[in-house]
């Protein structure tokens, strides 16, 4: 499944082991390890092949180099999470977050969901702004995440 979105980035639909969202996602990791003095920080089980319903990764079509991705995870029969978003730094400000972020909300759509959730760090304020300038607010934390004191939580109602 190829999905444009009206920017320059080119979102698909991969494999979870697919070799350049497997990339993506270590580079994110180490982002992240590296913000909380090298912890892995991550509450409940990380996102796997079994439970995440799909994948996206976008791609820049001038040179082909996947630079972002993101994933969802069902909660329930209305609510997705969004896992692994991420974009390269070549790639940031650039508008492949938004696009990897649209291509989530259709699939969620697609697939009878009606809002978003996502959990993003205490330390990761860009993804913080990012959200709330995308429309998601900050609610309590949820699932996993109750107890972590270093999650923040956001959900955003799809029209």
């Amino acid at each position: 499944m190829t999905q444009t979105t009206g920017t320059r980035w080119r979102v698909e639909q991969r494999p979870w082991d697919d070799a350049a969202g497997s990339e993506l996602r270590a580079r994110q990791r180490d982002e992240i390890n590296a913000s909380y003095g090298g912890r892995d920080t991550e509450p409940g089980p990380p996102p796997s092949e079994e439970d995440v319903a799909l994948f996206l990764v976008a791609f820049d079509p001038a040179d082909g180099e996947a630079v972002g991705c993101g994933a969802l995870r069902w909660i329930d029969a209305a609510t997705a999470e969004v896992k692994r978003m991420y974009v390269a730094p070549r790639a940031r400000g650039g508008g492949a977050a938004v696009a990897v972020l649209r291509a989530l909300e259709a699939k969620a759509m697609e697939h009878g969901r009606s809002a978003l959730r996502l959990e993003t760090g205490t330390e990761q304020r860009a993804a913080q702004r990012f959200y709330e300038r995308e429309g998601f607010r900050r609610i309590p934390p949820f699932g996993h995440y109750r107890d972590s004191p270093l999650s923040i939580c956001f959900e955003r109602v799809l029209s």
